[in-house]
């Protein structure tokens, strides 16, 4: 077994953990603070992938930034702390079997997927790569997911406004 092997594997259970544990924990709190494991788990398989900036940009933005957002989200909101009843055993048994299923037809979609003879040299100027490639074949596309972005902003601030005018009538 390679140091990088073991690396993959320790990355790997630290970001399923980090999952599991988010969607297992009551706290909101908790689960931002598992998910960000997850994020600095998912950021250092980037990293054994020979994708660092990649990896940078996950631990600026998802770790931080993201996780950040969420927080603020979380303590400036009201929101009614109301025990919710646990799910009986045969609810929990057909999710496993869901993420079961899932993970078999993953599983099977990567097994002996081919993709190409071409090998890139990925650890000689990845970010100067990812630039080129971003804005010179997928320029249009770059282009659309900020439109998408600034539409979706405007959206969360109409549904904002519109809620802050609903408690106002109350």
């Amino acid at each position: 077994m390679t140091g990088e092997f073991v690396a993959f594997v320790a990355l790997a259970m630290v970001a399923i953990g980090g999952g599991i544990l988010m969607l297992n924990v009551t706290k909101v709190v908790h689960m931002v603070v598992s998910l960000v494991f997850t994020f600095v788990s998912i950021a250092g398989l980037y990293v054994l992938l020979s994708a660092e900036f990649v990896a940078a940009v996950q631990i600026l933005i998802y770790s931080g930034a993201i996780t950040i957002i969420m927080l603020f989200g979380i303590m400036l909101t009201r929101h009614q702390d109301e025990d919710e009843p646990s799910a009986g055993i045969g609810k929990k048994l057909i999710v496993f079997l869901g993420i079961a299923a899932f993970a078999l037809v993953m599983y099977l979609g990567i097994y002996d997927l081919q993709l190409g003879e071409e090998q890139a040299d990925l650890h000689v100027k990845n970010t100067e790569q990812i630039g080129i490639s971003l804005y010179s074949h997928f320029v249009i596309p770059f282009e659309l997911t900020s439109v998408l972005l600034l539409v979706a902003l405007i959206g969360a601030i109409i549904l904002a406004r519109k809620d802050e005018k609903g408690e106002d009538e109350k």
